[in-house]
């Protein structure tokens, strides 16, 4: 198997020879954006929607990406089976390009490409099975005006700063919550809550990014018949729930059995979250876009 196959700006590098430059915006002023995608059994996860995602965000920060759609999704392609992975992750950047030591943007002549496919692991495997202690951290996610989470900016240093804070006291997850005391996601996941047979997720407006994982589970409690919000939740919500589950493209589906010391539900998954972690697996195993075929 070949591994390490890196796409820089339509050209293939080995790990060891991809470089890009110093004078990057991406590397200066973290000025760019990306994207994660996961890949099973030879199938990129939900390809399409993460490449709207990803030419959604460079529209709201007036990033022109040089290729159009369907070259960018043959790049993703092309690049996965250099690769020969039919089990992993992709990570896709794009920054504003090469320009001067300023932050004017319009020193950039063109918006530099890297698309990386490798394995990932964000947490132990039997963390997925007993369930991860998280604590609320104090570094806040940024007002929706001032910086939008719903552009996946490839300046990560809130989520960085928050991701300290849970090394600091010893836990594996955190929780993130807006300027008004209101839960927004994890470090790097979006959250569910589950009260009484209640699926709860925080909405967009309190400063979220719209994960793809998200949507998908969103998509999967309708199937199964959960009644399922968008709501304001509090850390009170949090430490009465049955069940709270996170989300994401890195981390899949994992169990949350403690909160600030709390423990949720009997300290153990709760069923409801096992549900969506089997049918999770059946729908990333058996759905995607298609490489080897």
């Amino acid at each position: 198997m070949l591994s390490n196959i890196i796409y820089i700006d339509g050209q293939f590098y080995s790990k060891e020879d991809a470089k890009i430059s110093v004078y990057d915006h991406g590397l200066l002023y973290g000025d760019g954006i990306f994207e994660g995608l996961r890949i099973y059994n030879g199938r990129i996860f939900k390809l399409e929607e993460h490449i709207d995602r990803l030419y959604d965000s460079a529209k709201s920060i007036m990033l022109n990406i040089p290729m159009t759609w369907q070259e960018m999704i043959d790049a993703h392609v092309e690049t996965v089976r250099r690769n020969g992975l039919r089990d992993g992750y992709i990570r896709t950047l794009v920054t504003r390009g090469v320009g001067n030591l300023g932050i004017d943007p319009r020193s950039c002549s063109k918006a530099t490409l890297v698309i990386i496919v490798d394995k990932i692991a964000l947490y132990p495997a039997e963390l997925y099975e007993k369930g991860i202690n998280v604590v609320t951290v104090a570094t806040r996610r940024p007002a929706v005006d001032a910086l939008t989470p719903r552009v996946k900016s490839l300046n990560y240093l809130n989520n960085v700063m928050a991701k300290i804070e849970v090394n600091l006291a010893g836990a594996q997850g955190g929780i993130m919550l807006n300027h008004d005391g209101y839960v927004t996601e994890g470090t790097a996941d979006n959250i569910f809550v589950i009260k009484n047979g209640k699926i709860v997720t925080t909405p967009k407006y309190v400063g979220i990014l719209e994960g793809i994982t998200r949507n998908t589970i969103m998509d999967m409690a309708a199937e199964y018949g959960h009644p399922l919000l968008e709501e304001a939740l509090t850390r009170h919500d949090l430490f009465v729930a049955d069940e709270i589950f996170f989300t994401g493209s890195g981390a899949e589906i994992i169990p949350v059995v403690k909160v600030d010391g709390r423990e949720i539900g009997n300290g153990k998954p709760g069923p409801i979250t096992w549900q969506f972690i089997n049918g999770y697996r059946q729908v990333v195993n058996s759905t995607g876009y298609s490489v080897f075929e």
